[in-house]
């Protein structure tokens, strides 16, 4: 995952709360709670990163603490709450 470019769902609004943030999925109606206002630094990172390491490096997550973000953000895709980015689709059009 690390090396793979994620972004927030477009079914997903994120509303800031002391702890962190509520995500709320519009199409499947779960309610997640980022507890970590650094979690939600990163997800918000995922869409302007090329890759998930890029964007826990810009939220200043240390590299020792990767893995325990990775896990973070594979619940959030298990839910849909994040995605894969078509990387391809981009660069197919500036052809």
């Amino acid at each position: 995952m690390l090396n793979e470019a994620w972004t927030l769902s477009p079914a997903v609004a994120l509303r800031p709360e002391p702890f962190g943030a509520l995500a709320y999925h519009f199409g499947n109606r779960k309610l997640t709670f980022l507890k970590r206002p650094e979690l939600v630094t990163v997800v918000r990172a995922l869409g302007d990163s090329p890759d998930v390491r890029t964007a826990l490096e810009t939220a200043g997550v240390p590299e020792a603490h990767h893995a325990a973000y990775v896990d973070a953000l594979a619940g959030l895709a298990r839910t849909d709450m994040i995605r894969k980015r078509d990387t391809d689709s981009t660069e197919g059009a500036a052809a």
